[in-house]
């Protein structure tokens, strides 16, 4: 018998959920995280947004993923005592007539009409945004103090002894028809929750990863902000009435955590383009994301080994994604619950076998 259920190895978003969906099953688990290393989880704003890119296209599977992930970070706020999950609107300034135009007509079908508000205050937030033809407000969105939750939550598990602080080396597992061993412990399963150091594990580096480097900056104005969050091109995120988030850059060369002028700036002009009030750039921050080729998670179990798995590329929407496949990877895993086939790595078994 195995001296714990699970190994989760991470504790970044992905691995957190993992962790509670256990604990809420009732299952023994052991937390192998290392928070001196960089995380994605840690650098990411932390914005649910059901209607994104410039076609106003609902999120992958939000009626199901949103109000799930509202209701699994209410839960953990009242467990924790701590405050992380911010629900509030996205105002969107039409670029154009033309664009206001198709945005109005699109949002009047219903699969999008639920996420639409009625601009309301859309009077008070032009007073800083550049908005010469008006905005749509989407609502039911909003965002997740990462940061705060996740030191909550390592707390929350080092104090129940379940969290070990480590430098993780997949190579130190041993496997057995029962289950792996590590750090002389046994254990009947573990799932890999890495993030951007998926790659360099020797179990799954053979899945499409297409990791994308992000950075944002943190900025701050005299000028009294909403908290309604501001997309057009760029994001603008109040985190207080007086600071802001504001990302985020795309690039695949280097792969790197470091900080670059060259995005710095970029995000800069956007913002100039974006904001009417004057700011100052308190801060810079990069971090990769742990994207896929098809931008859908990689979760299920090693093709040969039964009992190593993989809860890992969760993009740039891990706070929605994390919490409803967390719950559903571990029915499955527990229950026999069929995962979802365009989440289940079986799809790409085809590159392991090759």
């Amino acid at each position: 018998m195995p001296d714990f259920d699970y190994l989760i190895v991470g504790h970044g978003i992905g691995g957190a959920s993992i962790a509670w969906h256990l604990q809420k099953a009732g299952k023994t688990f052991k937390i192998a995280g290392d928070s001196t290393a960089p995380s994605s989880s840690l650098v990411a704003a932390g914005i649910f947004n059901p209607l994104t890119g410039k076609k106003l296209v609902k999120t992958w599977l939000a009626d199901d993923l949103f109000p799930f992930a509202t209701s699994f970070y209410s839960e953990l706020e009242s467990k924790l005592e701590a405050k992380f999950l911010y629900k509030t609107s996205v105002y969107r300034p039409y670029r154009s007539i033309e664009e206001q135009n198709t945005y109005l007509a699109q949002s009047a079908e219903p699969a999008i009409a639920n996420y639409i508000g009625k601009s309301e205050d859309q009077d008070v937030v032009a007073e800083y945004v550049h908005m010469a033809h008006g905005g749509l407000e989407v609502v039911r969105a909003g965002w997740v103090d990462l940061p705060v939750l996740l030191k909550k939550s390592r707390e929350y598990f080092s104090g129940s002894g379940q969290y070990i602080e480590t430098k993780f080396n997949s190579e130190e597992l041993k496997h057995s028809e029962a289950g792996v061993e590590w750090n002389g412990k046994k254990f009947g399963k573990v799932i890999l929750c890495q993030g951007f150091e998926a790659v360099n594990n020797q179990y799954f580096n053979w899945l499409p990863f297409t990791p994308v480097k992000g950075q944002i900056l943190e900025i701050s104005s005299e000028h009294i902000l909403k908290k309604h969050i501001i997309n057009q091109g760029i994001f603008v995120l109040p985190t207080s009435d007086k600071t802001c988030k504001v990302g985020a850059t795309y690039s695949w060369d280097p792969l790197d955590w470091e900080t670059t002028k060259v995005a710095g700036d970029e995000l800069e002009e956007k913002l100039k383009n974006l904001l009417k009030v004057p700011f100052r750039i308190t801060a810079q921050a990069a971090g990769i994301r742990p994207s896929v080729r098809d931008r859908r998670p990689l979760i299920g179990v090693h093709p040969t080994l039964s009992n190593v798995c993989i809860f890992n590329g969760l993009g740039t929407k891990g706070v929605t994604l994390a919490p409803f496949f967390a719950d559903q990877f571990v029915q499955h895993l527990e229950n026999g619950k069929e995962l979802n086939p365009l989440v289940n790595i079986q799809r790409y078994f085809s590159l392991y076998f090759h």
